[in-house]
């Protein structure tokens, strides 16, 4: 069993191999910068190589070829000026003549290996010497070669043939033809000798072995000096995308070590004068962000102190405003109700002031959304009559608790609530809360005017309205969707908006059950089903009396 499984495991790391080598191609400027230039490397010598290979093989052979016929012309040259010599006349001295004059051939040739053949059609005479053929050369000479030398008798001819050796093999070999005339009457003979390039052979592998040991080496050693000087390049480079790095975590300290004077180091000079300058511009910047905050956290301070005296004033006037004439009342009436608005404005800008430095956190504690909403509608049921709209919850899911902050997901609903209602047209507003096993959702739908793309993109700007010329109607400062963003974000949920001209709006506000949830897909849809509805079918959803009484029965029950 240990066997196999060893085995599967190395089948397993063996399929490995593909994947790593792919991933490491993705990631390592190194690894491909090497495997490139040994590859390219590697195609250059071998086509070299080849091309040499060739080159010699066919010097070699034709030099080989040229001396064999040089060799071979000599020899039957000397055999006729033998044979045009002797007066030899009957059957014994002629062949005495012929075994001297092949002796003469193969040892001015240089070779032992020779056929000697009596034309086939040449009158039959018994003083013609018999054909001679070394065991060489039985089989080997084609008779198209044959045809040849008879048809040209003062030419030689040659012919590319293997050669048996002495181990049962067969070397590469060269059978030149030419024609003898055996005097007395007898005819002419063809004479084939044959030569061995075995020898020619031994030398082009050698010199094929040595050349491909060399470019063995040669590739060994371009790998080694490319991969050095790659290192020195990419280490460089390396280093420059750590400091990147941490200096995007905000280690703006950091600077990457200069060494000599080239091009490396002029890089390394100029990212570190970068980094000197990022970082004093982000001090700079630090610095007036928090005069900023404290500039406006002070004046909203200093401002609550007369504030406060105003409000009080205010408060005197306003109790006794029934005793004032009717425009004297109206004034009143105005400065009691931007008083109030003053201060809300005074409340969201410590707010923000707060989260703009840092120094917001959460007092969680387990929630049930769906009470949460329902207690928001409730609080601000007279303010959506007076507007025309009902308010009604839909709550499929979300009935368990969460960890979260009540008062501010409390504030993201009252103020979610409060932009539909303002923007509603006198519409139905709903109100849907569901969760799921990592997150719990509350989404507010009005059927309003609606927004355009570009302004759903700027809705949770600060002081911005979609309208500029549109007052606002229930007293909003210009932050309270900001706030509900800043609140979302601190709960590490997200708040969401999908709008369409003429078909109202949707907010959406998704957080995690906990604080330990990493996966969070939100349990309720952005985008309606049905976004051309101009309203809510009515038995899908309670208004908020009907869920106070069934609050009231559940908690009854």
């Amino acid at each position: 069993m240990t066997g196999a499984a060893d085995d599967s495991r190395a089948t397993g790391s063996w399929r490995a191999l593909p994947r790593r080598f792919a991933a490491a191609w993705q990631r390592s400027l190194q690894v491909r910068t090497v495997f490139v230039t040994i590859g390219l490397s590697t195609l250059a010598i071998l086509v070299i190589g080849l091309y040499i290979s060739f080159s010699v093989a066919s010097n070699l052979f034709q030099d080989q070829r040229a001396r064999v016929l040089q060799d071979s012309n000599t020899a039957t040259s000397a055999a006729q000026l033998i044979l045009d010599s002797s007066e030899a006349a009957d059957q014994g001295s002629l062949q005495l003549l012929m075994k001297g004059t092949l002796d003469t051939v193969t040892s001015i040739a240089g070779t032992e290996v020779v056929a000697l053949f009596r034309y086939p059609d040449a009158q039959p005479n018994t003083k013609a010497p018999p054909d001679r053929v070394s065991p060489d050369l039985a089989g080997v000479i084609t008779p198209e070669l044959r045809e040849q030398v008879r048809q040209n008798p003062e030419d030689q001819y040659w012919q590319s043939v293997a050669l048996e050796n002495s181990e049962g093999g067969t070397d590469p070999g060269i059978v030149v033809g030419s024609t003898l005339e055996v005097p007395a009457g007898v005819g002419q003979y063809e004479v084939y000798l044959g030569y061995n390039l075995a020898e020619a052979e031994q030398t082009l592998a050698f010199m094929q072995v040595t050349g491909s040991v060399g470019a063995i080496a040669l590739i060994a050693l371009l790998s080694v000096i490319t991969l050095v000087v790659v290192r020195g390049v990419i280490e460089p480079i390396r280093t420059t995308a750590s400091t990147s790095r941490r200096l995007a975590a905000g280690d703006l300290g950091v600077r990457i070590p200069v060494r000599g004077e080239d091009e490396i180091a002029s890089l390394a000079a100029s990212f570190n004068g970068m980094a000197d300058s990022l970082q004093a511009r982000i001090r700079e910047l630090a610095e007036l962000s928090v005069m900023q905050q404290r500039f406006v956290s002070d004046v909203s301070h200093e401002l609550r102190t007369p504030l406060t005296t105003i409000r009080l004033a205010g408060d005197v006037l306003y109790g006794q405003r029934e005793a004032f004439e009717g425009p004297t009342s109206r004034t009143v009436e105005l400065l009691h109700t931007q008083t109030e608005r003053f201060e809300r404005l005074l409340a969201d800008l410590l707010e923000i002031s707060r989260y703009d430095a840092g120094s917001v956190t959460l007092a969680t504690e387990p929630t049930n959304l769906v009470h949460l909403a329902g207690d928001a509608i409730e609080s601000m049921h007279e303010l959506a009559r007076e507007h025309g709209s009902e308010v009604r919850l839909e709550a499929p899911g979300g009935h368990l608790d969460a960890e979260v902050d009540p008062r501010r997901i409390r504030r993201i609903v009252r103020n979610l609530l409060g932009n539909a209602i303002e923007h509603g047209e006198g519409r139905p507003i709903v109100v849907a809360v569901d969760s799921n096993e990592s997150a719990i959702a509350l989404s507010v739908r009005d059927f309003g005017m609606g927004m355009t793309p570009e302004d759903a993109e700027r809705v949770f700007d600060r002081f911005w309205r979609a309208d500029p010329s549109r007052m606002r109607t229930i007293g909003g400062t210009g932050l309270g969707l900001a706030i509900s963003l800043e609140d979302a974000v601190a709960h590490g949920g997200e708040l969401d908006v999908w709008s369409s001209p003429g078909h109202g709006s949707v907010f959406r506000l998704t957080i995690p059950r906990t604080p330990d949830a990493t996966a969070v897909h939100s349990p309720l849809p952005l985008e309606p089903v049905d976004p051309e509805a101009s309203g809510p079918p009515p038995t899908a959803s309670m208004n908020a009396v009907q869920f106070e009484d069934a609050r009231t029965e559940d908690r009854n029950a």
